[in-house]
């Protein structure tokens, strides 16, 4: 599973988790063209399906989408065909071969249904921004002491980690723009992530 991107220069590569919904990711996404960034969106198939134009928003915006499976299942408490099978699910609504678990967990077993599919990410650091232990102020500085070549960060665009995301995000885009570096979207280097594109572009 893949935490960091090597090789990469000076990119980072911002991710966020559990979208879309409408009152947060519209926020995100003024936030990504007013600096002028890319980052990639881990969304649960039932979002989607319930905001297909926000979802296509996204992808109009040149960012990219990946999956989150469509219930946003916990593997550590998921028979392993039931969590395979919500992952496929999703696929209807989210195309490209990219996922990422729920919660960061997996088993095993169940990496080895879905590496053949899909390729699986996971992050070099997560802000905890929808933690409410965390402030707005310790969210940010988890998030800048990991600005270093190839770095994976996770957000969420949700309303629970909306108060410490808005506060967060537009600062540490400034921060590692001021660095040098540039926020792409995650590569898409596999057979297994350009299938699902390949699909949706033939359907």
């Amino acid at each position: 599973m893949v935490t960091h991107i090597p090789g990469t220069g000076n990119k980072l590569f911002l991710t966020f988790d559990d979208g879309p919904t409408p009152e947060i990711t519209k926020r995100v996404l003024a936030f990504l063209s007013q600096y002028n960034a890319k980052a990639t969106f881990f969304c649960t198939g039932k979002n989607v399906a319930a905001n297909p134009h926000l979802f296509q928003e996204i992808e109009k915006a040149g960012h990219l989408t990946g999956n989150h499976g469509y219930n946003h299942l916990n593997g550590w408490t998921t028979k392993k065909n039931v969590y395979a099978e919500d992952c496929h699910k999703a696929v209807q609504f989210i195309p490209n071969r990219i996922f990422r678990p729920p919660f960061g967990k997996i088993t095993p077993a169940q990496y080895s249904l879905l590496k053949k599919d899909f390729t699986i990410y996971l992050w070099t650091a997560l802000s905890w921004d929808f933690h409410s232990m965390v402030s707005p102020e310790l969210c940010l500085k988890r998030a800048t002491k990991h600005l270093y070549p190839g770095s994976i960060l996770v957000f969420h665009d949700t309303i629970k980690a909306s108060a410490k995301l808005m506060y967060t995000l537009p600062r540490l885009l400034e921060s590692g723009l001021s660095k040098g570096y540039q926020f792409e979207i995650l590569p898409l280097n596999t057979k297994n992530d350009r299938k699902g594109s390949a699909e949706h572009e033939s359907s």
